[in-house]
């Protein structure tokens, strides 16, 4: 019986110094049954042509018997789609995703580097489990710019298992109330990334709206296992949740909100909701986003929860009372954007 395919769609963006070991982490896996979707969203570097060189050396078994000594080396033939404009994460998923057939899809971000057993590790997971099992995530180790460890998402022990007791079965009340999942580790059922319409393009990132929509209805796996190396960019686009002039995250994670409340069925769901969105205002106010500090305000009123420190905030939005720079010092401080691991 063959093993199931699994379409690992790799979004590039100014990559051009990860990419190729980015999907050359692909192309070594003990896993061989994969499709390989590339789609670059019109990247201003030489990522381009780093890709182009990375699938040179690429041998295809179905057209080539040298593959027998090749090191890099796929049994189906790449894809790479480059698109004419830049259109953000969600659309470019979503272009990857209309030529995907795999059983299961990896979303892979190029700046990331997978281990080298992680797709058969996580395979071999998912077909034990049953249909309604939408995703199996696990730990990652966080890297830097130049590659080096810095730590494990979930702190781990001797042995290499985590510390910590990681929520999984049915998530939906702990992705409303904190982050927890390393997104780059996922792998998903290809068939319920179908069914929810791909990822929302109205949104500037997708990971909270996939987890919200797809919880509701399916389980989560966690393997406790680390398979991704997760690099921590400066300019990447989970960077960009804490910086100025940027306020398309939080206006997402708004819209996202909202369609939890809709999703929500009774009060203890509320009010984990309101956890969220009392944290979110308070980073539109630390963020100088004074109009979105009125908007998250309005959806706790929504949520009957309106603790004093969100009414004070809500007052001195009405000033633009500036307190960016001290923000960015504590961030500085504690570590860049772990904030959001609150």
């Amino acid at each position: 019986m063959q093993s199931p395919l699994v379409s690992i769609i790799c979004l590039c963006y100014n990559h051009e110094k990860y990419v190729a070991e980015a999907i050359e982490s692909v192309l070594l896996q003990t896993y061989t049954n994969i499709e390989l979707i590339i789609v670059d969203d019109a990247s201003s570097d030489g990522s381009c042509k780093v890709i182009e060189d990375v699938l040179d050396g690429v041998y295809v078994s179905s057209l080539t018997e040298k593959t027998k000594n090749a090191s890099l080396k796929l049994q189906n033939e790449p894809i790479f789609i480059r698109n004419q404009e830049n259109l953000g994460n969600c659309k470019s998923f979503n272009i990857g995703l209309t030529r995907a057939t795999g059983k299961y899809i990896i979303d892979f971000s190029t700046d990331d580097v997978l281990l080298d057993d992680r797709v058969e590790k996580q395979v071999d997971a998912f077909e034990q489990l049953a249909d309604d099992y939408a995703v199996v995530f696990t730990n990652a180790l966080n890297i830097n710019e130049a590659g080096a460890v810095q730590g494990y998402h979930y702190t781990v022990d001797n042995k290499g298992k985590s510390k910590v007791e990681v929520p999984q079965g049915d998530v939906y009340k702990e992705v409303l109330k904190h982050y927890f999942i390393s997104t780059p580790t996922m792998m998903m059922r290809t068939q319920v990334v179908k069914e929810m319409g791909g990822y929302d393009e109205d949104l500037s990132y997708e990971d909270f709206d996939f987890w919200i929509r797809t919880s509701r209805k399916y389980l989560y796996y966690y393997l406790d296992e680390a398979t991704t190396l997760k690099r921590a960019v400066r300019n990447s686009l989970s960077s960009k949740f804490y910086r100025r002039n940027y306020s398309s995250h939080l206006q997402s994670t708004l819209k996202v909100c909202y369609k939890a409340l809709e999703q929500n069925v009774t009060n203890e769901e509320n009010k984990l909701l309101a956890h969220q969105v009392y944290y979110f205002l308070r980073l539109a106010f630390y963020l100088q986003y004074f109009d979105l500090v009125k908007s998250f305000y309005q959806l706790l009123q929504r949520l009957d929860h309106t603790p004093k420190l969100a009414q004070i905030l809500v007052f001195l939005s009405r000033y633009r009372i500036k307190v960016f720079r001290l923000y960015r010092f504590y961030l500085k401080t504690k570590g860049w954007g772990k904030a959001r691991l609150r």
